[in-house]
């Protein structure tokens, strides 16, 4: 499954990837880790490694694999694009301390049916609904979020603001068994 950042690469004020529990499947990381621990630094500089410019961060995060969840940081208000083709199969309210602070969005990918991917942090966009189709990098899913008030954001070490970001995970979908 290929996904596309769900920001504009102008608007990318910095990338960490994180835990997002059991259930989430590990992304695959393009780039270098910007805080790796020296002997993997020095590795990468004698080897040659450097893939390319973009520079992630690992961030602290719950159970799972390391990099179950991407947080891509911009400032809040900035438009957020379907990082695949697909349908919106959910909107559901995201909620901190028994408060709502903007929704998650489920997308099922046209290439990939048999997993989910979810944007978190954000402000849906009014017109999207369940079963609107989708377009990866054309379709505006909404907006993001200042939620600094709410909870502290991880990628706020790493930039020059609060860390506001927009959070990806892949999920597999949910399946029956009919009989």
């Amino acid at each position: 499954l290929r996904l596309q950042l769900p920001i504009a690469q102008s608007a990318v004020t910095a990338i960490g990837y994180h835990r997002a529990g059991r259930s989430a499947l590990a992304l695959d990381p393009v780039g270098h880790q910007g805080n790796a621990g020296l002997f993997s630094r020095l590795w990468n500089r004698l080897a040659g490694s450097r893939e390319g410019r973009l520079v992630w961060y690992q961030l602290s995060g719950s159970r799972g694999p390391g990099t179950s969840a991407i947080d891509i940081g911009a400032s809040p208000g900035t438009d957020v694009y379907s990082p695949v083709d697909g349908t919106i199969v959910g909107i559901a309210d995201y909620v901190i301390s028994n408060r709502v602070q903007g929704a998650r969005i489920d997308i099922r990918p046209q290439s990939a049916p048999s997993v989910v991917v979810s944007l978190i942090h954000l402000r849906p966009d009014p017109s999207l609904t369940v079963g609107s189709a989708v377009a990866a990098s054309r379709s505006k899913v909404g907006v993001v979020l200042d939620l600094s008030k709410a909870e502290r954001q991880a990628l706020a070490r790493y930039t020059q603001d609060s860390g506001s970001n927009v959070s990806l995970e892949v999920r597999a979908a949910a399946t029956l068994s009919l009989r």
